[in-house]
């Protein structure tokens, strides 16, 4: 029953009537169909966007973020250099804690215009990822080595 208004819309009607199967109990009714808004049966469910998820997926961003502030300024008190950020940034912590706390709000934005788009996949990839990724750099900023001034 689907074909036959996706068809017409393809074909640039704008309006498409065809009857239904009459069974012997009930008459048959008109499917009416307008160009561009062919209602199909079966509809994805669609979750809001600050959903349950989503609220532990940023939470674990956000502590992902913290736990890389404070181990790239352990690698900075022991000695080491910085390699993705400059040296003043980490060292001027308020403004490094801005860096981190902007990062987080990055990701939820990414996510966010995901959502918008209906790629939800992707919107909880990002957050994924994003943890994966903060938390393994956290974890080699403390297993280098110290070097001492």
């Amino acid at each position: 029953m689907i074909l036959l208004p996706a068809l017409a819309t393809i074909m640039g009607a704008s309006e498409v009537c065809a009857q239904a199967p009459a069974t012997e109990a009930q008459a048959p009714s008109p499917i009416v169909a307008s160009a561009g808004k062919i209602q199909t049966e079966e509809r994805p469910q669609q979750h809001r966007f600050w959903d349950k998820q989503n609220d532990w997926l940023f939470a674990g961003v956000g502590a992902a973020r913290t736990f890389d502030y404070f181990s790239t300024l352990n690698l900075r008190r022991r000695g080491g250099q910085e390699v993705l950020v400059t040296n003043d940034l980490v060292d001027n912590h308020a403004a490094f804690a801005v860096v981190e706390a902007a990062g987080t709000g990055v990701s939820i934005g990414a996510s966010y215009l995901f959502h918008r788009y209906g790629h939800h996949k992707l919107e909880r990839w990002t957050s994924i990822v994003h943890i994966g990724m903060a938390t393994s750099g956290a974890v080699r900023n403390y297993s280098l080595k110290a070097y001492h001034r």
